[in-house]
């Protein structure tokens, strides 16, 4: 089976038609105020509509209340929710009877700790994805640019469905995916040429890499 790339963060047009354009299998929309990547519901529902039926769509809260999340799902109407905060067991299993939905669980990793830490979602979350976590003193969960130790990772059960991200770029996603094994990989920083500023050229060589994987 081909390696599943999702291109993330996205917030234009034009940027999205690239992602698409490319090949992506999925794209994501980010609802976080703090993020130079966050969009405003009613523009991520108009890209969503604009991505339907080409890519899945995700979208990306953090420790998003119960009201805030019925409002963006019923203006997105997103095929994933990809939960990037301290969302616990309990919370994702109430989302899932909530929404219906796949449900990918965020697990920030600097350690072999970190990984284990994510044994209680592998029951209950669609997916794991693997993130770098953040740097010290950042205000961002994700989307920091830094990746993690790969090798912390290599040992997966293969049959895991998890999600590889963290600081990919063209020129490491190919090594990334050998080292892992990922069945599928996330990127946003990584084909920015600024915060929150994608690159239609970079994000159209980061799927071919990741595919030639």
């Amino acid at each position: 089976m081909s390696i599943e790339v999702k291109i993330c963060g996205l917030s234009t047009e034009a940027t999205l038609d690239a992602a698409l354009d490319a090949g992506a299998d999925l794209v994501g929309f980010v609802s976080f105020p703090k993020s130079p990547r966050h969009v405003a519901p009613e523009q991520a529902a108009a890209l969503a509509e604009r991505a339907r039926g080409k890519a899945r769509v995700t979208l990306l809260t953090v420790d998003a209340d119960d009201a805030l999340l019925a409002d963006l799902v019923s203006a997105v109407a997103p095929d994933i929710l990809q939960l990037h905060g301290a969302e616990s067991v309990q919370r994702i299993k109430r989302l899932r009877t909530l929404y219906g939905r796949e449900i990918w669980r965020a697990v920030p990793v600097s350690t072999a700790d970190d990984v284990a830490a994510a044994d209680p979602y592998w029951d209950v979350a669609d997916r794991v994805l693997f993130d770098a976590k953040p740097p010290k003193g950042a205000v961002l969960p994700g989307g920091n640019g830094v990746a993690f130790d790969w090798d912390l990772i290599a040992g997966l059960d293969p049959k895991r469905r998890f999600v590889l991200s963290g600081g990919l770029t063209p020129e490491t996603v190919g090594p990334a995916v050998r080292a892992t094994r990922a069945p599928a990989v996330d990127v946003s920083s990584g084909v920015e040429s600024a915060p929150g500023v994608k690159e239609p050229e970079l994000i159209a060589a980061f799927v071919r890499a990741a595919r030639s994987a």
